[in-house]
C-alpha cells in the first residue's frame, strides 16, 4: 500500500512515525511523553464519563433495598425460572457489578432483555454505553468484544458511543487488530461514524501499519489550523527540503492578520529551532528566517512547550460550549427565547 502513495504523503507519514510514536521510523524518533506524566488520550472524559458512572455506582449501591448478594441472587432466580427483566433492574444491575462473575450474569441477563425487547427499540434506553463503562473499569475489554460481534445482541449496541468507548480501550491496551475488528464490526452494524470514530481509526490503522486506510483517515480529521497540524506542517517540509516553501509558509503565518481577534498559528520553539538547522548553511535563508523568527516572538507565535507536549494534550469537552449556548437562549431581560435565526447559527 505504501507504494500506492503520493511523495508528500509519504513525507508526511514518515514525519508523523518519526514524531508521535516512539520508536517507529528510524533513528532520532521523538518519544511521545507528555509533561507531568500526563497521557495522550483518544476520546474525551465527557464522552467516556468514567467518574461520572463510578459516582453514580456508588449512589445506587447506597440507596439499594438490601444487599448486592440479595439483589443478584433474585435476578439469578428470574432467569432460571424465565421471568421478565425489567429495564430498571438491568440498570441497577450493571451499577452493581464489581467482578467479573457479576458481569458474566450480567452478559445473562442482556441476553434475557435483548429477546425480549429487540423489537421495541424505539426510544429505548441506551444500554450499550453503560455496559462499555462497566468493562473500562474493570478491564474486560475482551468481554466487551465479545457482547459486541455476537449476532444475538445486533442492535443491542445501536451507537457510535459504544463502540468508540471500546476502540479507545482497545487502543490503550496496545489491542489494534481487536480495536480494528470492532471498527469493522461498527461499519458492518451500519452504526454511523463521528469525529471521535475517525480519530480512532486513523490511529488503530495507523498502529497496524495499514499505511494507505490511515492516510485516507488523515485527511478527514485533521484540523489544518490546529496547533499539532501547524507544527508537522512545518516538520514535513523541513524533512522534505522544501526551504523556500517553508520559509513563505512561516512568512505568510508572520505577517497576517494583525487583528488581535483573529486566532494566529502558534509555533513551537524546538520546531523553529529544526528550521533554523535546516536552513544555516543557505545564507539568504537564514537572514529571512532569523527577521521572521523575531517577528512570531514579538507577536507572540512562539510556545516554549516541546513538539510532544503540543501533540500529547487531551482534547477539549463540548459540553462546556452547549452549556454556554443553552445560558444565550433566552434573552435575561424579557427571559423569552432568542430569535430562530439565531439558534440555528
Amino acid at each position: 500500500m505504501a507504494a500506492a502513495l503520493r511523495p508528500s504523503n509519504r513525507v508526511l507519514l514518515q514525519a508523523l512515525q518519526t514524531l508521535v510514536y516512539p520508536g517507529v521510523g528510524g533513528s532520532g524518533s521523538v518519544s511521545c511523553r507528555c509533561p507531568l506524566g500526563a497521557k495522550r488520550y483518544l476520546l474525551t472524559d465527557n464522552v467516556v464519563k468514567l467518574k461520572e458512572f463510578q459516582q453514580k455506582k456508588v449512589a445506587i449501591a447506597c440507596n439499594l433495598s438490601g444487599t448486592k448478594e440479595m439483589y443478584f441472587r433474585n435476578l439469578k432466580e428470574k432467569l432460571t425460572q424465565n421471568k421478565l427483566i425489567l429495564k430498571g433492574e438491568l440498570i441497577t444491575l450493571l451499577h452493581l457489578c464489581e467482578s467479573r462473575d457479576h458481569v458474566e450474569l450480567a452478559k445473562n441477563i442482556i441476553y434475557r432483555y435483548h429477546a425480549e425487547n429487540k423489537n421495541f427499540t424505539l426510544g429505548e434506553y441506551k444500554f450499550g454505553p453503560l455496559f462499555m463503562r462497566l468493562c473500562y473499569e474493570l478491564n474486560l475489554e475482551e468481554s466487551a468484544v465479545e457482547l459486541v460481534k455476537d449476532q444475538h445482541l445486533r442492535g443491542f449496541f445501536s451507537d457510535s458511543t459504544s463502540f468508540n468507548i471500546l476502540m479507545d480501550m482497545l487502543f490503550i491496551k496496545g489491542k489494534y487488530k481487536s480495536a480494528l475488528e470492532v471498527l469493522i464490526e461498527m461499519k458492518n452494524q451500519n452504526v454511523k461514524f463521528t469525529t471521535d470514530t475517525y480519530v480512532l481509526a486513523f490511529a488503530i490503522c495507523y498502529k497496524l501499519n495499514e499505511v494507505a486506510k490511515a492516510m485516507s483517515i488523515f485527511s478527514q480529521i485533521m484540523n489544518p489550523e490546529s496547533i499539532a497540524c501547524v507544527n508537522l506542517n512545518i516538520i514535513i517540509h523541513i524533512q522534505s527540503n522544501m526551504l523556500e516553501n517553508l520559509i513563505k509558509t512561516l512568512k505568510n503565518a508572520a505577517e497576517g492578520n494583525l487583528s488581535k481577534f483573529v486566532k494566529r498559528n502558534v509555533f513551537s520553539e524546538e520546531v523553529l529551532a529544526k528550521v533554523r538547522e535546516k536552513v544555516k548553511d543557505v545564507p539568504a535563508l537564514v537572514a529571512k528566517f532569523d527577521e521572521i523568527y523575531g517577528i512570531l516572538h514579538i507577536t507572540g507565535q512562539v510556545t516554549t512547550d516541546s513538539l510532544d507536549a503540543v501533540l500529547c494534550h487531551t482534547p477539549k469537552d463540548r459540553k462546556s460550549h452547549m452549556l454556554l449556548l443553552n445560558k444565550r437562549m433566552f434573552s435575561r431581560r424579557t427571559s423569552q427565547p432568542l430569535s430562530q435565526s439565531l439558534l440555528a447559527e
